[in-house]
């Protein structure tokens, strides 16, 4: 027996290095062509034009807000959604590990011991049995390579979530932020109001007033509470859905800046074409095509006959009964043949289910692909038409203020009535929330089109859990 080994090892190495090699799956570029044939990528993008550079990483730095950038170290650290995909990263990991195993041997061992008035066969003894699956069709490793490929898709969804989350818990703060200044500009109008209304009164007192400027002023003090109340219940849902981010009770109990961020300059926008190898979503679709044709092989290998080694080594003793003609210890070596005849067509069917999947999987990349082209030119567009209107609303600001002045003294002069002097109130506020409106939105937009571009920020949590994973290329 021991002279047949080295035979049948050889034999089996022979086989293995005559073994289906791997069909690879798309490429990105491939993938690109096949999904979105019809889309026509620019050399540069269409909102605005490009700012030459490499798209940064570290955008939250740009704002140079401490405040804020604690903040989303803690959401990153504490979030439960962002440890739920961690933990889906960790699964797929270990999913992966556990396809691989089969491309090795499956080596058990079974004892068995008995006594008299124990086990009636009386036999003690132990087996060591071995199998091995030859992996000729690529079964097995279409099985690997797919989870791995599931494994690395995972990663990236789990790298766009932390990003989305920085985002999200950024664009949160700075609404939060708004609302606050919104809420300081609504108490000082009240408080302009409210000394209208004193000098309307005392107007009234000397003759030179009326009644009627003293109801309106009155009325325009009830006006700017009552926007107060819900710019302040505005601030206390904005401030709970950031408390919600970091894991915190929502309690509108969080701290937030009374001021906001001065606006980083412009940032290099990169390329159209290098945004479908960047973005981590878009790797992750990606990925999955790559899943879905190695499941196809795997699939179609299912088909094929299964090979398997098996080798086994036993010893056996008994001390009531006579083995006559038995060696100790026994070696076996053999091969099993397992080859599919008939199963109704459910083979044929897993093969074209898995084809379908790959079909799905290729239409959802063109999906992502064609949605992160749309966020970067709406971020762009947005930030650019919120930069306009902050040069817009700035001088119309200035002129309001102006107009707002000169009609307070005629009214205090008695040459023009209350109505006019609340029209200019009513004007040089309602500017004002505009233009506090659109500084909080431009910064909203920087950070989308930070996410859009698939530029990842820097903070990592302090002795966190989550796995830092790269990005697979």
């Amino acid at each position: 027996m021991a002279s047949r080994l080295p035979t049948v090892v050889v034999a089996s190495g022979a086989l293995l290095l005559a073994a289906c090699a791997l069909n690879d799956p798309p490429k990105a570029g491939e993938i690109k062509s096949e999904s979105m044939a019809k889309v026509d990528v620019p050399a540069a993008w269409k909102a605005v034009p490009p700012v030459a550079g490499i798209v940064p990483d570290n955008w939250l730095a740009t704002f140079q807000d401490d405040p804020l950038t604690a903040v989303v170290t803690e959401a990153i650290a504490s979030n439960p959604d962002i440890r739920v995909g961690a933990a889906r990263v960790e699964q797929s990991q270990l999913y992966a590990k556990l396809a691989g195993a089969k491309l090795y041997p499956a080596v058990d061992l079974i004892a068995k011991g008995g006594v008299k008035g124990g086990d009636s066969s009386a036999l003690q003894g132990g087996w060591l049995l071995m199998s091995w699956e030859l992996d000729v069709w690529g079964r097995v490793r279409y099985g690997r390579s797919a989870a791995a490929a599931d494994a690395m898709s995972a990663a990236a969804d789990y790298e766009y979530a932390r990003q989305s989350l920085a985002a999200l818990v950024a664009k949160s703060w700075f609404l939060a932020t708004e609302a606050t200044l919104q809420a300081d500009l609504a108490r000082k109008t009240i408080a302009d109001s409210q000394a209208l209304v004193r000098l309307a009164e005392s107007r009234a007192q000397v003759g030179v007033g009326n009644d009627e400027d003293i109801y309106v002023a009155r009325a325009s003090v009830a006006t700017y509470q009552d926007a107060l109340r819900q710019i302040e219940l505005a601030r206390e849902n904005a401030i709970r859905a950031l408390e919600l981010l970091v894991g915190h009770y929502p309690a509108a109990a969080a701290l937030v800046d009374t001021r906001l961020p001065s606006q980083p300059p412009p940032v290099p926008t990169g390329l159209p074409s290098e945004l479908l190898e960047r973005r981590p979503d878009v790797v992750a679709a990606e990925r999955r095509v790559a899943a879905a044709f190695n499941r196809v092989g795997e699939a179609k290998a299912a088909r094929l006959p299964a090979i398997a080694l098996t080798a086994g080594v036993s010893g056996i003793s008994s001390d009531l009964v006579v083995l006559k003609g038995h060696d100790n210890p026994v070696w076996s070596l053999g091969a099993n043949l397992l080859a599919p005849i008939f199963h109704g067509g459910a083979l044929k069917t897993n093969v074209e289910i898995k084809t379908a999947a790959q079909k799905q999987a290729i239409a959802e990349y063109a999906s992502i692909g064609l949605r992160a082209f749309g966020e970067v030119e709406a971020a762009l567009a947005g930030e650019l038409a919120a930069s306009d209107r902050e040069k817009i609303l700035s001088q119309a600001l200035a002129d309001n203020q102006r107009a707002f002045d000169i009609v307070q003294t005629k009214f205090r002069v008695g040459s023009t009535d209350m109505r006019f002097v609340t029209q200019r109130e009513l004007a040089l506020n309602g500017t004002q929330a505009a233009l506090i409106r659109t500084q909080a939105e431009q910064r909203v937009q920087r950070v989308n089109l930070h996410l859009a571009l698939g530029g990842s920020f820097a903070v990592r949590p302090v002795n966190s859990t989550t796995p830092q994973l790269p990005i697979p290329k």
